[in-house]
């Protein structure tokens, strides 16, 4: 008796493993599929290996000698500044490497306190918190703010984690085209009924390297009683008379009610802190309200990006970044290629097709050029481009260098004539 049940217990855990086993290869097979459909559509993304520091000239796994970096939103070059560096290294000691747990719990330390009064005064805002992601920040926002009797409007091109955010939260929801204000005020006036509106922008979009009309989206929100919530990640540090973003550029600071922003890109690059301006923590059980790593938060002390926090613009770096993107638009608009986007340093170079911009960025890393191929879903399809970003601490000579490599690909490729 004992010996059959035994039996039938062995046979049992076979079986079960057997219906793993195909469980398994059954997903295998299913994800094999879609992966070879991607590599077909010429939308496989694979991860290039930096082995040095950040910066404008790098050295990547693979690729002989120096490379030009034409990739990171490094928009002052700051990111391996010797005194962004230093002042990490100098806090670490005094502070350690971080709080082990959330802000909630364990208490949080002078320096978050600290810099989060400097992004409010900096900003001109009545308070600021930090969080250690933007996805974060964003996903969080619009979830915390609003309710089933309101309702959010969103530019269709929004950063995916606005998109998130707002997928979230229990509003209606209401898409309106790319900075297209008179479809923006005809879904204002659908969404009259409903108790708050909130419009909600990129600042300056990653992927297109155009600015939103500010002025008109405010406009229209004070005509409609409405609020709007700017993310200036791709503008912060560098964008208005003292790199306060968008909003200050197009003189609308006091009618933008809640602002995102990051210390990863113009201001450094080497935190992913970011800040929310003027919202609540969603979740404080969470990793959004994760206390920031102290190391990523400088104490204040004089070394380079304290003027980006203190309202005094470091001029020669905004210089340089004013004066190397329309060199790079003109010359590569001249040799017959589109650019998407206004005067900023985001300059996506306009291709279609997908494998065509996969091509030319693996033949321009040959050319010592280290560019991208961005395609569905990072864009929506049939709008593939390599998105090229300029920085302060680029040469005259980098830039025409990369322009001479575009031509060249882009001839090989037939993307020329």
């Amino acid at each position: 008796m004992w010996a059959g049940r035994v039996l039938h217990a062995a046979l049992s855990g076979a079986s079960r493993g057997r219906r793993a086993q195909s469980a398994l290869a059954q997903l295998h097979g299913i994800l094999e599929e879609e992966l070879e459909s991607i590599r077909r559509a010429g939308t496989w993304k694979s991860e290039r290996v930096i082995t040095s520091s950040q910066g404008p000239h790098i050295h990547v796994d693979g690729a002989p000698g120096g490379i030009i970096n034409f990739c990171a939103n490094n928009y002052l070059g700051l990111s391996s500044h010797p005194e962004v560096i230093q002042a990490g290294l100098q806090t670490l000691k005094e502070f350690g490497a971080g709080l082990s747990s959330v802000r909630f719990i364990c208490g949080t330390q002078s320096i978050h306190k600290d810099l989060e009064a400097k992004i409010a005064r900096f900003h001109q805002r009545e308070d600021a918190i930090l969080y250690p992601s933007c996805f974060d920040a964003n996903t969080g926002l619009f979830e915390a703010l609003l309710t089933s009797e309101d309702a959010v409007l969103s530019d269709e091109l929004n950063h995916a984690s606005i998109i998130d955010g707002i997928r979230l939260c229990k509003a209606h929801k209401y898409r309106y085209r790319h900075l297209d204000m008179a479809d923006l005020e005809a879904k204002l006036q659908e969404a009259q009924k409903h108790r708050l509106r909130l419009v909600a922008t990129d600042g300056a979009f990653s992927m297109d390297g155009d600015i939103a009309p500010l002025q008109e989206i405010c406009r229209l929100a004070s005509q409609y009683g409405a609020l709007v919530f700017v993310d200036e990640s791709h503008a912060t540090g560098f964008l208005g008379a003292t790199g306060r973003g968008t909003d200050e550029l197009l003189g609308v600071m006091d009618q933008v009610t809640i602002i995102n922003s990051t210390l990863g890109k113009a201001l450094g690059g080497a935190s992913v802190c970011h800040l929310l301006l003027s919202a609540v923590p969603p979740r404080p059980w969470t990793c959004s309200w994760r206390a920031m790593p102290s190391s990523s938060l400088w104490r204040p002390r004089p070394c380079a990006p304290q003027p980006r926090i203190e309202p005094t613009p470091p001029a020669l770096e905004v210089w340089s970044i004013n004066h190397w993107t329309p060199r790079f638009r003109s010359q590569m608009e001249a040799a017959g290629f589109t650019i998407s986007g206004a005067n900023h340093p985001i300059c996506p170079v306009m291709l279609g097709d997908a494998r065509l911009a996969l091509n030319i960025a693996d033949d321009m890393l040959k050319r010592g050029i280290f560019v991208i191929g961005f395609s569905y879903p990072v864009v929506p399809k049939d709008k593939a481009r390599i998105r090229v970003q300029i920085s302060a601490v680029h040469s005259e000579e980098d830039i025409d260098r990369c322009v001479e490599a575009f031509v060249e690909v882009g001839r090989l490729h037939g993307a020329l004539p």
